[in-house]
């Protein structure tokens, strides 16, 4: 049965990325789409989604912390990566005006790459070394300028429960670059009921916590990042790391 519904979310979330892609894809292309209201119609694509994840995999989350979340944008979101669900979910939960640094390959598919493009990420090499730092901040900036939400995965990529990837500095560089904007740190267990590389979503309530705002005027990039490394592995300790504790 966990089969079967993962089946017919996957084909479903495959339609939702036609439904608001297309759109997104060609408002902005043919200039009939502002920014935010194409920013809006995304929200609405991580919306749906954390829907059908409900209704067909019986997956459903609980967030603490929203109130965290700044009354205005202009700042960075740094959070765990252990699933595809959090890039739906942060799309959602997030003020839609949202710069993610991802990297450049996603940009090459079909429709899915094409809304992204649409939504001005920063896509970074990730075999560039200094380069791709260079991106971040230099294009991070100009998004936290306009007052935007930048997301990054400090990790890089997707790690399984109960493990902890390598926190690169391109975030942490970011913010002690870009005159003092504030990092939100998040934590969650969404990899432990939908696997970084699988198929199956398994029912259960995903946990996700938004820590307090990190202030980083006046520190290094370094200080930056152990704060933020420290706040979202202490968060992950306290999570369930597998479905038997989470129920």
């Amino acid at each position: 049965m966990i089969l079967l519904r993962s089946l017919v979310y996957f084909l479903l979330m495959s339609g939702t990325v036609i439904a608001y892609g297309l759109p997104i894809a060609l408002g902005a292309r043919l200039g009939l789409l502002s920014y935010p209201r194409l920013c809006r119609l995304a929200n609405g694509w991580g919306k749906a989604n954390m829907k059908l994840l409900r209704w067909i995999c019986r997956l459903d989350y609980e967030v603490s912390g929203l109130e965290h979340l700044p009354a205005e944008g202009g700042y960075l979101v740094m959070s765990k990566h252990q699933s595809t669900w959090e890039t739906m979910s942060l799309r959602a939960l997030l003020p839609p005006e949202q710069t993610w640094v991802l990297k450049r390959e996603l940009m090459r598919i079909p429709v899915f790459g094409w809304a992204l493009a649409a939504a001005e990420p920063i896509a970074i090499d990730r075999g560039a070394g200094r380069t791709a730092v260079r991106q971040v901040i230099e294009q991070g900036k100009a998004a936290l300028d306009k007052g935007r939400v930048v997301v990054i995965f400090p990790e890089g990529t997707r790690v399984a429960p109960g493990q902890r990837g390598k926190y690169g500095m391109g975030g942490a560089l970011l913010a002690e670059h870009s005159g003092g904007y504030p990092v939100v740190p998040v934590a969650h267990n969404a990899g432990v009921f939908w696997a970084r590389r699988g198929i199956l979503k398994y029912p259960g309530t995903i946990r996700m916590v938004i820590g307090a705002p990190i202030q980083t005027k006046g520190k290094t990039a370094r200080q930056i990042h152990d704060e933020v490394e420290e706040w979202i592995e202490s968060r992950m300790r306290e999570l369930p790391a597998s479905r038997a504790l989470a129920e």
